[in-house]
């Protein structure tokens, strides 16, 4: 029997995520749950759209719901709400309010009996992963993380806040010297600005004063202030043309030492390269609902993360075919 599969939210994530589980041999799409209305929506797969107050109607259709909407005003209210009727996955981003989440999430699992897997995606997740085994295998070292080229989808959100402003990429870029220092074994203390620089691609609406609007990307705090950045005006058409994806990645490292002495070095390096930022990030969220299910069928519940998980939970294999062909 397929793993029956629900999503809430229907933009980038939720579209990625339904091609996901279409190519996931144990898998099923059986619901989509939307707080628009549901028959303003016309999915790829034809899977049936409800409101997201029918969720509790649904409980017994859904072994996992992917949750697929923002860390900021979505996920903190909407994970632990439907974790009461659903084992759930979220890919939940903001790092400092991660142990929060956790907590609020794991006691509305515990209380319903399910299973909820929480920050799922690259980073956090993927990175996460990698730092912590890295770190266990090179107990002295240093850690360093590179994010892009791509598209910083918060970013680019910012600087269409402008004023004048119609539209807008941004792309983060990590420094190639700082990369090299670190390839090298040099353990270099970087700072932000020595890290990465930021490129932005801006729409401006006709007659728009340029001079200010780069002035205020340049100068904002939180997003741009601590950066070197480089702002491009640029047509819609060139927009459309040149800008309409959303790639990403970046890199992680573990830079250690080992020996009697702590005479010889190691690097460990871990890197992504994504034509889709969201369709990757869903495709990390749909193997680990394979994980969740897994759990809820030995009995587990409450919150977890890819920190808790064993890589076998991930794999549509069985453990038997995983020993046979991956160790």
């Amino acid at each position: 029997m397929k793993i029956r599969i629900g999503i809430a939210g229907y933009g980038n994530l939720g579209r990625g995520v339904e091609c996901a589980v279409q190519h996931a041999p144990d898998m099923e799409l059986v619901a989509l749950l939307t707080r628009r209305e549901p028959a303003s929506i016309q999915t790829h797969t034809g899977t049936p759209v409800y409101h997201m107050s029918d969720a509790e109607k649904l409980k017994d259709q859904i072994d996992v719901m992917i949750l697929c909407g923002g860390s900021a005003n979505d996920l903190p209210k909407q994970t632990p709400a439907l974790a009461r009727y659903f084992n759930v996955i979220d890919s939940f981003d903001t790092h400092a309010k991660i142990p929060e989440h956790f907590s609020q999430v794991d006691a509305a699992c515990k209380q319903a009996g399910t299973v909820g897997v929480i920050s799922v995606g690259w980073d956090p997740g993927m990175f996460s992963l990698n730092r912590a085994l890295a770190q266990a295998i090179l107990p002295n070292g240093q850690d360093y993380t590179f994010w892009g080229k791509g598209v910083s989808q918060g970013h680019s959100d910012a600087v269409r806040r402008i004023e004048g402003v119609k539209d807008a990429r941004q792309y983060t870029i990590p420094v190639e010297s700082a990369l090299e220092r670190v390839r090298r074994g040099e353990n270099p203390m970087l700072t932000t600005r020595e890290k990465h620089t930021r490129e932005c691609f801006v729409v401006a609406e006709e007659g728009a004063d340029l001079a200010k609007i780069e002035t205020a990307i340049k100068t904002m705090p939180n997003y741009f202030a601590d950066y070197d950045t480089t702002v491009h005006f640029i047509s819609e058409e060139e927009m459309q043309k040149n800008h309409s994806g959303i790639p990403h990645g970046g890199m992680v490292f573990r830079c250690g030492v080992t020996g009697w002495e702590q005479e010889h070095r190691h690097i460990i390096e871990y890197s992504l390269k994504l034509d889709s930022n969201p369709e990757f990030t869903s495709s990390v969220l749909t193997a680990y609902a394979r994980a969740a299910y897994r759990l809820h069928q030995e009995g587990q519940t409450g919150c977890k993360t890819v920190l808790d998980i064993a890589p076998a939970y991930l794999h549509p294999a069985d453990a038997e075919q995983l020993r046979a062909t991956l160790l």
